[in-house]
């Protein structure tokens, strides 16, 4: 495994197309391919400014609560005091998880129930600073429920599939206060915890962690192209499991044979009620399929995708807040 990095070509694009459009469920540019989706409907970039040399607190625009300390960006290993650019991602509805073409996926493949999440990135006259942090940056994210919640850092899986997972924090080899508490507690409506390293970091807990579990399978009817990567870098079709109820988006991705795709083996909850869905965009063309289920032991569906429109498909996925 390797740590996740947006590289800043990426961040660019991303900054460029968050700017021509703004995802309100109604503004239609009808991007050509999953991957422009990603970057014109998910959250945006939202950039600040500070200065190195003091401690700075700032708030994003979904809420969540950033302090970077003195001296806590490094490049090159020297801690930088002069101008910083900060690079912000807020993830906190399922929708934004499904627009952005991310997911709650732990690294076993177990679904994960998410209470949100962000990306940080930082840039001194455009070179990108040190992923390892000089002390701790202090994250508070809007907590919707009371109790704990678990930290989870993100990365990338090295192979054929080239998706995002969650894992346990890896602790920064610097010490000295950054190292990250696995497990938080809400407090005054905040998930409040430490950052040691930039990049993707999770509030998440298990779901369904009690349940037995089983293998699943979905056959895909009329897809039209491969199956989307992380952000549909590359790939255009997306495979979710989302639980009813509860703020999971199982990304499903594992070729099983021919148009079928599979969970990760015995790890969805049997009982579990849900939809399955899928969508794709190829050559400017839009696909949507769904079906509303329960998990059943060895569980195999299909899903027929048909053609829809652009504002179809951003309507089913906001949908799934209130599902």
């Amino acid at each position: 495994m390797k740590k996740l990095n947006l590289t800043y070509a990426i961040v660019a694009i991303i900054i460029l197309f968050s700017a021509a459009c703004k995802k309100d469920g109604t503004t239609i540019i009808n991007a050509k391919s999953a991957k422009e989706f990603a970057a014109l409907y998910g959250p945006g970039i939202q950039s600040v400014k500070i200065n190195g040399s003091t401690s700075n607190t700032f708030t994003l625009k979904g809420g969540t609560k950033i302090t970077i300390p003195a001296g806590a960006i490094k490049l090159g290993g020297v801690a930088v005091t002069g101008e910083i650019n900060i690079d912000a991602m807020e993830v906190l509805n399922r929708s934004d998880v499904l627009f952005s073409g991310t997911n709650t996926n732990h690294i076993s493949g177990a679904p994960l129930a998410s209470d949100g999440f962000i990306y940080l990135n930082a840039s001194v006259n455009g070179i990108k600073a040190d992923q390892a942090l000089n002390a701790a940056i202090k994250i508070s994210i809007p907590a919707k429920r009371t109790g704990f919640t678990q930290i989870w850092e993100g990365v990338e899986k090295i192979g054929a599939d080239n998706q995002m997972a969650w894992q346990a924090p890896v602790p920064n080899a610097a010490g000295g206060g950054v190292q990250i508490k696995g497990e938080v507690d809400a407090a005054a409506g905040l998930f409040t915890f430490d950052m040691g390293n930039l990049g993707w970091i999770n509030c998440d807990v298990f779901y369904s962690y009690t349940n037995p579990k089983t293998t699943t399978r979905i056959t895909l009817v009329n897809n039209p192209g491969a199956l989307a990567s992380f952000r549909a870098f590359s790939g255009e079709t997306f495979v979710f499991f989302c639980a009813k109820g509860s703020n999971v988006a199982a990304q499903i991705y594992t070729l099983d044979g021919p148009n079928t795709v599979k969970s990760y083996d015995n790890m969805m909850p049997i009982g579990a009620e849900g939809k399955y869905l899928s969508f794709a965009i190829k050559d400017g063309k839009y696909y949507y399929a769904e079906l509303e289920t329960t998990i059943t032991a060895s569980q195999h569906v299909t899903l027929t995708l048909a053609e829809t429109t652009e504002a179809q498909v951003q309507a089913a996925i906001n949908s799934l807040n209130n599902y």
